[in-house]
């Protein structure tokens, strides 16, 4: 099975690419299934056609969805949202709340997104399509998203034992001491249970064989930025990218001298897209004369995309992350593109490595070949991160 996930910054026509990607890879055989975690839900404006909250046939071989992050909430996290719901209605919490307050407060920034992303997992289980391509939230929203597994995977291995254990003793005593309502096992489990179903998540996005991020771009400074910043932060969490799309190139008959100076600055900006994302693959699709829109249009966009390329194939497998035996050590790489050495802020806890890079955060738990062992030396060259950890574990100093 094959996953792909498109990103970009808002209004670089990252849906029409995702739609069209899909209805090729249904023209070539695939049984192909295009989702969308955006909740302006373009999908069905890109097809001509109303799309509900579960996969509809549009053509031989391509189902189409957009989906419906409210039934997501429900089916995720009805018994932790009622347990927050009584919470913040508690007397001691809820003095100062109103209703609505309370309704936004039980679902947390980029709860529905992320439930919505869960979707593919779900298909990729259930294993009715060859291929599921996500037309994803604007690069921000979708750098988020993304890193709430590795926060959850954190979260659950660190810090629930101790408070599952700690409630079991003490809620028999505390309960009637306090006037807020203690979380039962059940939510405890059941919060569990999402977190695994994250690392799962994570797990298949991170999954180089099967899974890629694509980005699309216009030839324009800010978009490129963005990209960029994207880009790092996609190889510091681990997710493979394999190509970059630049979309709404003007095409060679435009020549008037009206559109000179918009030409002048694409071709400026092509080479810095090149030059900056290489060795990854680099796709070009023109602005085209008219929107594209419906079947039609998204086929040529595919073919000006694509030409007779396999759209679902793998363009790039480069590494994001490596462990390679040195010595009586160990070194791990982590590349990160775009990025100057001040930026870069690291820290080891015990058997987790905190890795900062902007505003961004990833505490990694370190893989079994690394355990026990202390980081002794780092160093930054050409866009990779390399950390030395030596020979010795701790437990035999």
């Amino acid at each position: 099975m094959r996953i792909i996930v498109y990103t970009g910054k808002g209004g670089v026509g990252k849906t029409s690419v995702a739609a069209a990607t899909a209805l090729r890879a249904a023209e070539l055989g695939y049984r192909t299934i295009v989702l969308s975690t955006d909740a302006a839900h373009s999908l069905g404006d890109s097809f001509d056609r109303p799309i509900g909250p579960e996969p509809v046939a549009v053509a031989p071989n391509l189902w189409v969805q957009e989906v419906d992050s409210r039934r997501q909430l429900e089916r995720n996290w009805g018994k932790i949202r009622d347990y927050l719901t009584a919470l913040f209605r508690s007397k001691q919490v809820g003095e100062t709340l109103s209703e609505i307050s309370v309704e936004e407060l039980v679902v947390f920034p980029g709860l529905e997104e992320l439930f919505c992303l869960l979707e593919i997992k779900r298909h990729h289980e259930e294993g009715r399509y060859d291929v599921i391509i996500m037309d994803c939230a604007p690069t921000g929203e979708t750098l988020r998203l993304l890193s709430y597994p590795d926060l959850a995977r954190w979260w659950l291995q660190r810090i629930f034992p101790v408070q599952r254990a700690v409630l079991k003793i003490a809620r028999p005593v505390a309960q009637p001491l306090v006037s807020v309502p203690l979380p039962t096992v059940d939510v405890l489990d059941t919060v569990a249970s999402f977190v695994r179903e994250l690392e799962k998540m994570h797990a298949l996005l991170t999954d180089t064989t099967q899974s890629s991020l694509r980005l699309v771009v216009n030839a324009e400074k800010m978009v490129i930025k963005e990209a960029c910043r994207s880009f790092t932060y996609f190889n510091l969490f681990g997710f493979p990218t394999d190509l970059v799309v630049i979309n709404r190139l003007l095409p060679a008959e435009v020549g008037d001298d009206y559109f000179r100076g918009w030409k002048d600055l694409q071709e400026k900006y092509v080479a810095v897209i090149e030059q900056s994302f290489a060795p990854l693959p680099i796709f070009r699709a023109p602005l085209f004369e008219h929107e594209v829109v419906g079947e039609e249009s998204l086929r040529a966009l595919a073919q000006s995309c694509f030409g007779a390329e396999d759209p679902t194939r793998l363009f790039y497998q480069g590494f994001s992350q490596s462990i390679v035996r040195e010595g009586d050590g160990y070194l791990l790489s982590i590349r990160l593109p775009f990025v100057e050495k001040g930026q870069v802020s690291l820290a080891q806890k015990g058997d987790e490595l905190q890795i900062q890079v902007g505003e961004f955060k990833r505490n990694v738990l370190l893989p079994r070949a690394l355990v026990g062992r202390t980081a002794t030396s780092a160093g930054f060259t050409n866009g990779v991160l390399k950390i030395r950890f030596g020979g010795e574990t701790r437990d035999s100093s």
